[in-house]
């Protein structure tokens, strides 16, 4: 009796022995089970945050004009799978700003960076650094001008100095100006102003020297070759060979401010015997708009300003209103949501090894007449 007893408690012991270590084997499972749910976060999470990296930094973000071009950078990151950052300086002096941006964005080791830059000089240092790290760099909208061969892979902008040539066609071809041009002697010369927001910048320079030249070329060819003056400042001085018959007057104010372009684009509406205005963008148009009450000023029955033709380059808000009203003769526009996307594309495509090349994103003519085309109208940003 005494052996059966001892054989039914030892196999109770082995039992209870048994149902611990199943109940211990079953807790080790779940734990395992949880263990690798965690890591399946954890790789998800690091795939999220191992996108690609694409630092993009314009040259402002004071005008509508750069919320498109950010809009069409956001797009394009969606659609290549890539994180950014878009940022600029609150106004288009700021050199420093945009350096420490610059300076900023490559501490985080991006994959590429895009840039617009406001001065290539003081941005050397930092493209020398891209360089070296292999970092590819891709300019947009005014691009890295005059930066050493090799550090920029490739830059999607408009061709500003052929688009800035449209509005000087646009002013021959008005009859008005053409007849005044005509009229004008060395006794009793015509002008036409330029109002430029900068004299820096690569975009601008070469919307006003565009502009500049082509008048100046289709002016020669109706009061003669050597008889036209460019003056205002030293980037496009230009003094007559021969009679001053047509003058063409530049305006760079000292900053970028809004009071400095309107004074500059007043001292231009000011000159003598002007018969046009030129705002090569949406800077230097906002000049002359607040100028000229909002542009009402050049309305041909009532209007301050009713013998002077103005065109412009960009669109904006006010602009697009003096166009549709036809108190400007027309403008340019880019293609800004297009520069934002190539910037991205080109960027993602340098990272991954791809060959590059610049991207004219393209630009067209509107005034009232045409400006809510389909392929016009997607392009006005107010």
């Amino acid at each position: 009796m005494k052996k059966i007893k001892k054989m039914v408690c030892l196999a109770a012991s082995l039992a209870l022995v048994a149902s611990i270590a199943g109940c211990s084997s079953s807790n080790s499972k779940d734990t395992s089970d949880t263990s690798d749910t965690n890591n399946t976060t954890t790789e998800e999470t690091t795939d999220t945050s191992s996108k690609p990296y694409i630092a993009v930094i314009s040259k402002g973000f004071q005008h509508q004009f750069w919320q498109v071009v950010k809009k069409g950078a956001e797009d394009a990151a969606k659609e290549f799978n890539v994180d950014i950052t878009f940022e600029g300086p609150a106004s288009e002096s700021d050199i420093n700003d945009q350096v420490n941006m610059v300076n900023a964005a490559l501490a985080k080791k991006p994959q590429a960076l895009a840039i617009a830059a406001l001065d290539t000089k003081s941005l050397s240092s930092q493209l020398s650094d891209a360089q070296s790290q292999g970092i590819p760099v891709i300019g947009f909208d005014s691009g890295i001008p005059g930066a050493p061969d090799g550090q920029v892979a490739a830059t999607a902008s408009t061709d500003n100095y052929k688009a800035a040539q449209i509005p000087a066609q646009k002013l021959i071809e008005d009859e008005d100006i053409l007849g005044k041009i005509k009229a004008a002697t060395k006794d009793n010369p015509v002008a036409i102003g330029v109002v430029s927001q900068d004299a820096t910048s690569a975009s601008l320079i070469d919307r006003t020297q565009g502009f500049i030249d082509e008048m100046k070329a289709k002016c020669e060819e109706i009061v003669g070759e050597g008889n036209v003056s460019v003056s205002g400042h030293e980037t496009y001085n230009v003094a007559a060979t021969g009679d001053e018959i047509v003058k063409i007057v530049v305006n760079v104010p000292p900053t970028t401010s809004a009071t400095d372009v309107q004074n500059a684009a007043q001292s231009v509406l000011s000159t003598n015997n002007l018969i046009a205005v030129y705002g090569s963008n949406q800077g230097g148009v906002d000049g002359i708009l607040a100028a000229s009450n909002d542009g009402k000023d050049f309305d041909k029955e009532t209007g301050k300003y009713k013998d002077i033709v103005a065109v412009g380059f960009d669109s904006g808000k006010g602009q697009i209103t003096a166009v549709r009203n036809g108190w400007f003769l027309g403008s340019v526009t880019q293609d800004p949501y297009q520069i934002g996307y190539d910037a991205v594309a080109l960027a993602y495509k340098a990272y991954k090894g791809e060959t590059v090349s610049d991207t004219d994103t393209g630009s067209k003519w509107y005034n009232k007449d045409n400006m809510d085309d389909d392929d016009i109208k997607d392009l006005l940003y107010e």
